[in-house]
C-alpha cells in the first residue's frame, strides 16, 4: 500500500481460617472471601478502561466479559481527564463513567472501583492532573497538604457522584469495592516518614467517605484496617495479606504488557495465564483480576509513559478490536467453569489443596511447578499425567475437570485485510490528498525571549507536544570550514523525549529517547550547512507522553539542555547561554486546521503523492466509509510523529522511530464515529 491513510478492515477467522466479620453494608468480608449479601463469594473480575474504548463498544465489551464467565467489571477513575481544571469536572463521551458503571449493572455484574486517584495505567502523568503540578508547593503522593486537598477533594466528588447514582452495592447498585492509591507501597521509602504519615492518611481519608463496601489498597503493606492489602504480579499464589482477617485478593493478573514504541508486543501464553490463577485459587485466593481483559487504545494524548504506543492491546484475553483473542480467551473461560464447579467447597472447605466441605463435596488441586518435565503422580489411588508447569484441577477428587496447561478451545488470526478508500467525489480518477506546510522555527511573535533553555514540560504545562527554540549564530566569511567546503557539528543535548533541527529552515535531522529503556535522555549529532553572514537554528522540542510512575515523577523534566557547535575556526563554540527565541506550539494546532474554518480557509495544496516523511506537513482526505460493520482501523504506514483526527476528534498519536512504522490497527474504531458515510480525514505529518 503507497497511501498513508488506508482503512483495514479486521475478520475474525475463524491457609488457616479467621472467620471475624468487617461489615460495610451489604458487603462484608473475613479471612477468607468478600461476603456479599451474606453469601461467599469466589471472584473472576476483568479490568475493562472506559476511556480506552468508544462508548458504543461498551455493552459489548461487557457482555463479552461475562460469557467468558467474569464475575466483575474493575476500572481505575482517571482524574486528569474528569477535572479539567479546578472545580471544571467532565463526564461525557469516553469518560462518561455513571453510563459505563450502568452498563456494568445492566449486564447483572458487579464493578470494583478503583478510584485511586493516582492511576499509573501507563497514562498520562499517572492520571494526575498536571495543573496540580503547578499549585505553588505541591509535591504528589506524599503528606503534602495541596496535594491531598485536591486529592481528597475529587475521591469525595466521585463518591458523591456514586452516592448520587445509587451505584454502591449497599443502594442496590454494582460497586461493590473501592481502591484508594495505587501501589504506592513500591514508592513509600522514597518519601521517608511523610510517605509512611500519607498512606495512613490516604487509607482513613477513605473510609471516612463512608461509602458501604470496602477499600482495597494494592501493593500496600502497611494498609490499616480495615482496608485491605492486595497483590499485583503476574503470579500472586504466595501473596499472604498483612491481617488474617483479610481475603486474599488478587487486583493484576498481568495478561501480557504495554508496548513502547520500538519494541515488539508482549505475548503471555494462556497456559501461563490459567496456570497463575489456578494456583491462586488453589492457595486460598478469593478475587482474582485481570489486568488487562480488554485493553484497547491510548486515544488522543492519553498515553503516558513515555514513549507508551497508542496500543494499549496488553495481549488481552479481549483484544484492542473488542473481539475475543483465542485460545486465551476461551481457556480462560473453560478454567473459570471448572472453578465455578468447585465454588462452594474452596469457600467452605477447611484444607488447603485438597478441599473437603461439610456436605462431603470434595475438590483438589493438583499441581506441576517444574516448567520442563512432566510427570505421573499417584493420588487417592489414581494415576494423573501432569504436563510440565501446570495444574489440574478435580472435582470429587477423581474427575479432572480441568488441566491448565491443556488447551482445546479454538485458535483465531487476526486477518487485517485492506480497503481501497474512494475518493468521496465520485469523479476524481486518483486519489487526492491536499496538504499545508509550516514554515520551521518562530510563527507569529515570540512567547518569550531568555538566555538559555527552559524545561521543556514546565514551559508547555502539557498543552501541546511542541516548542519551538530559535537562535541565531554569525559565520564569517573568511571561515576556513566554509572555504574547504566543510561542515560544522551540530551537537544537541536533551533530556527528552525528541527534537526535529532545523538550519536556516531547511531540515537537519531527528533524534529521541529510548523508551524501551525508560531513557527519554539524548544526544543530536549532525553535521550541518551554514552560510557565510548569520544563521537561524531552530529545534522543535517535542513530548511524547509524560511520566505515569515512580518516586517523585512529578519532577521529571524534559527538554533541550546544551547546544553547541563543533569544528568553526577549530573550536567548540557554546549557544547554551544566547538568547533563544520560543513559541509554544505549532501553527497548525494554533489555527485549528483540523476542524471547522481552518479545514477550507487554509491555502491547502492539492497532490496526488500519498503522506510519506515529510516534517511540519499537514494533510486532509475526505473519504468514503468502508462497508461493513466490522472494526475498522486506521494505519499510518508512513506517518511520523503526529496526530490524527476524524471528524474533528482526535483519535490517535503515533511516532515513527529506525524506519519501522508502529501500526495502529483499530485504534480509531471509525465504526463507532460515523454517522454517514462520509469520513473526513485530517492527517498531521510532522
Amino acid at each position: 500500500m503507497k497511501l498513508c491513510c488506508i482503512f483495514w478492515l479486521l475478520y475474525l477467522v475463524s491457609t488457616s481460617l479467621t472467620f471475624t466479620l468487617v461489615y460495610a453494608g451489604n458487603v462484608t468480608y473475613d479471612g477468607r472471601s468478600l461476603i456479599i449479601d451474606g453469601q461467599r463469594k469466589l471472584l473472576i473480575s476483568a479490568s475493562i478502561h472506559y476511556p480506552r474504548s468508544v462508548p458504543a463498544m461498551w455493552p459489548g465489551l461487557v457482555q463479552t466479559a461475562k460469557e467468558g464467565g467474569v464475575d466483575v467489571i474493575e476500572t481505575y477513575v482517571f482524574w486528569n481527564s474528569h477535572e479539567l481544571s479546578p472545580g471544571n469536572y467532565y463526564f461525557g463521551g469516553r469518560f462518561d463513567l455513571v453510563q459505563f458503571a450502568k452498563i456494568v449493572q445492566e449486564a447483572g455484574m458487579y464493578l470494583i472501583l478503583r478510584i485511586g486517584p493516582f492511576v499509573a495505567a501507563e497514562w498520562n502523568f499517572g492520571g494526575v492532573p498536571v495543573w496540580l503540578h503547578y499549585i505553588p508547593s505541591t509535591v504528589f503522593r506524599t503528606y503534602n497538604q495541596p496535594f491531598m486537598y485536591h486529592m481528597e477533594k475529587f475521591t469525595t466528588y466521585i463518591v458523591n457522584l456514586m452516592k448520587q447514582e445509587k451505584l454502591f452495592a449497599s443502594q442496590g447498585g454494582p460497586i461493590i469495592l473501592s481502591q484508594i492509591e495505587n501501589e504506592y507501597g513500591n514508592y513509600e521509602s522514597h518519601y521517608k516518614k511523610d510517605g509512611k504519615k500519607y498512606a495512613l492518611w490516604a487509607a482513613k481519608m477513605a473510609v471516612s467517605q463512608n461509602t458501604s463496601v470496602p477499600w482495597i489498597m494494592c501493593q500496600q503493606w502497611d494498609a490499616p484496617d480495615p482496608v485491605i492489602d492486595t497483590c499485583n504480579s503476574f503470579y500472586c499464589d504466595q501473596f499472604t495479606p498483612t491481617s488474617p482477617n483479610r481475603p486474599k485478593m488478587w487486583t493484576e493478573n498481568w495478561s501480557g504488557w504495554s508496548k513502547t514504541f520500538g519494541e515488539r508486543d508482549a505475548h503471555r501464553p494462556a497456559e501461563d495465564f490459567a496456570f497463575s490463577v489456578a494456583r491462586f485459587f488453589q492457595k486460598g485466593g478469593s478475587v482474582n483480576n485481570y489486568y488487562m481483559y480488554h485493553g484497547g487504545t491510548n486515544f488522543g494524548r492519553t498515553a503516558g509513559g513515555p514513549f507508551i504506543t497508542t496500543s494499549y492491546d496488553f495481549d488481552a484475553p479481549i483484544d484492542e478490536y473488542g473481539l475475543p483473542r483465542l485460545p486465551k480467551w476461551g481457556h480462560l473461560k473453560e478454567l473459570h467453569k471448572a472453578i465455578k464447579l468447585c465454588e462452594h467447597v474452596l469457600l467452605y472447605g477447611k484444607s488447603a489443596d485438597v478441599y473437603t466441605d461439610s456436605s462431603g463435596a470434595r475438590a483438589a488441586f493438583i499441581a506441576k511447578v517444574d516448567d520442563k518435565n512432566d510427570k505421573t503422580v499417584e493420588f487417592r489411588n489414581a494415576s494423573y499425567h501432569l504436563p510440565a508447569w501446570s495444574v489440574s484441577i478435580l472435582l470429587d477428587y477423581n474427575n479432572v475437570v480441568f488441566n491448565t496447561a491443556k488447551v482445546s478451545t479454538q485458535t483465531n488470526k487476526i486477518a487485517m485485510i485492506p480497503e481501497k478508500l474512494q475518493q468521496s467525489d465520485k469523479g476524481q480518477k486518483t486519489f487526492k490528498w491536499d496538504v499545508w506546510k509550516e514554515n520551521p522555527g518562530i510563527w507569529g511573535k515570540a512567547d518569550f525571549v531568555i538566555n538559555g533553555f527552559v524545561d521543556h514540560i514546565n514551559t508547555t504545562k502539557d498543552t501541546t507536544d511542541y516548542l519551538w527554540h530559535t537562535t541565531s549564530i554569525s559565520v564569517d566569511e573568511n571561515e576556513e570550514l566554509l572555504k574547504k567546503g566543510s561542515k560544522p557539528v551540530l551537537l544537541i543535548e536533551s533530556k527528552g523525549h525528541a527534537l526535529h533541527a532545523f538550519v536556516n529552515q531547511k531540515y537537519q535531522g531527528t533524534a529521541y529517547g529510548n523508551g524501551s529503556q525508560s531513557h527519554a535522555a539524548f544526544t543530536f549529532k549532525n553535521p550541518v550547512s551554514l552560510k557565510a553572514g548569520k544563521n537561524e537554528i531552530a529545534l522543535l522540542s517535542m513530548t511524547v507522553g509524560l511520566q505515569n510512575a515512580g518516586p517523585f515523577y512529578d519532577f521529571v523534566g524534559a527538554g533541550v539542555t546544551s547546544v553547541q557547535i563543533k569544528g568553526l575556526n577549530n573550536k567548540t563554540i557554546d549557544l547554551s547561554s544566547n538568547a533563544w527565541s520560543y513559541k509554544i506550539g505549532v501553527q497548525g494546532e494554533h489555527l485549528r486546521i483540523y476542524e471547522g474554518d481552518g479545514l477550507n480557509s487554509m491555502n491547502w495544496t492539492s497532490t496526488s503523492k500519498p503522506p510519506k516523511g515529510q516534517t511540519l506537513t499537514w494533510y486532509k482526505a475526505i473519504v468514503d466509509a468502508p462497508p461493513g460493520d466490522e472494526p475498522v482501523g486506521l494505519d499510518m504506514l508512513y506517518m511520523g510523529k503526529g496526530f490524527a483526527w476524524l471528524n474533528v476528534t482526535l483519535v490517535v498519536e503515533n511516532l515513527h522511530r529506525n524506519g519501522i512504522m508502529f501500526r495502529n490497527h483499530g485504534s480509531s474504531h471509525l465504526e463507532m464515529f460515523l454517522s454517514s458515510l462520509r469520513i473526513k480525514v485530517v492527517i498531521q505529518q510532522r
